[in-house]
């Protein structure tokens, strides 16, 4: 690990102003994803700035019948939420999916959305990666990609994005609230969030540098049933292969998301208007202009699978 200094902000405001005045700085709340990825050097920032003792840790309603939650709200505080497992039991469930007990207890809310690829050759720094040094290749392209995406992909970048709790979030039409070094705030739509890989896909989201993410708000509940499925290559402590989210009414209709095919939470309304029709029709929705490796192929019939299983549990 290269070395850094390091400062604690007491304010939202002195943390944007740190980022501006200090090259190379990086906020650092929980720390799980960060760490990892210092010590092999891919994220080598000169300077961290501490933000988790900003106050952004309650989960508090909103005026119009919805929850906000605090950036630096812990995973287990937030799966664990009484409002939470009754109204998004989504959110519940997929949270508890993701990671182990202990890393839940450490990451927050902002974390888990701005967590990285799990990409092999990503955390191989013997490899080309354009994700991790723009311009230098994709050893993802033609080698091993049993894990990667299937779409949203480009000709620099195959890497899915590994959150289950984004998944749920973008079933439940989540929005991020943000703020920046001028203290101008804005809300960005969970859908509008992360950046399609093109040729730059080191650009992962739309936030501007130094902005930093306060809370994610959830619209009034929806009711229906909530269901999270994630099909991984062990039961526990594994990313998915693939994951599905949905919310489905009594009359069949509903929302649905799906991890692990695309560099973000995947979800169409086109794929919400077929949860009537069932589960291959979704799929194929979801699915439509998906490019496949002979090593990721399976995916797609998983899909339609796993979507299947989610439709009929959904019906009791």
């Amino acid at each position: 690990m290269k070395s850094f200094t390091y400062e604690r902000a007491e304010t939202p405001a002195a943390a944007t102003a740190a980022f501006a005045r200090t090259p190379g700085a990086r906020f650092i709340a929980g720390g799980t994803n960060l760490l990892d990825l210092m010590k092999l050097e891919i994220e080598t920032p000169a300077h961290l700035i501490d933000v988790s003792r900003l106050g952004f840790d309650k989960i508090e309603a909103t005026n119009d019948g919805g929850l906000r939650i605090g950036a630096m709200v812990r995973n287990t505080d937030l799966a664990s939420d009484a409002r939470i497992r009754r109204d998004y039991g989504l959110l519940s469930r997929a949270l508890v999916a993701g990671a182990s007990g202990q890393l839940r207890n450490k990451a927050t809310t902002a974390g888990n959305l701005l967590q990285r690829t799990r990409c092999p050759y990503f955390y191989d720094t013997n490899q080309p990666c354009n994700k991790r040094k723009p311009g230098s290749g994709c050893a993802a392209i033609g080698g091993f990609s049993r894990l990667h995406a299937v779409v949203g992909a480009s000709e620099a970048c195959i890497a899915t994005h590994p959150s289950d709790m984004a998944v749920a979030m973008q079933a439940l039409d989540a929005a991020v609230e943000t703020v920046d070094a001028a203290g101008k705030a804005r809300s960005i739509a969970l859908a509008d969030f992360y950046r399609a890989p093109g040729s730059t896909p080191h650009l992962e989201t739309v936030l501007a540098p130094g902005e930093l993410i306060t809370a994610v708000t959830l619209p009034k509940p929806l009711g229906g049933t909530h269901i999270y499925h994630k099909v991984r290559d062990r039961a526990s402590y594994a990313f998915a292969l693939i994951s599905v989210g949905a919310v489905i009414r009594r009359d069949g209709s509903g929302r649905v998301a799906l991890g692990g095919v695309g560099y973000k939470p995947w979800r169409t309304e086109a794929a919400d208007a077929e949860l009537p029709r069932g589960a291959k029709a979704t799929a194929s929705a979801l699915l439509a202009g998906a490019k496949t490796s002979h090593e990721n192929a399976y995916k797609l019939p998983l899909v339609e699978r796993t979507l299947a299983g989610v439709l009929m549990q959904a019906k009791g």
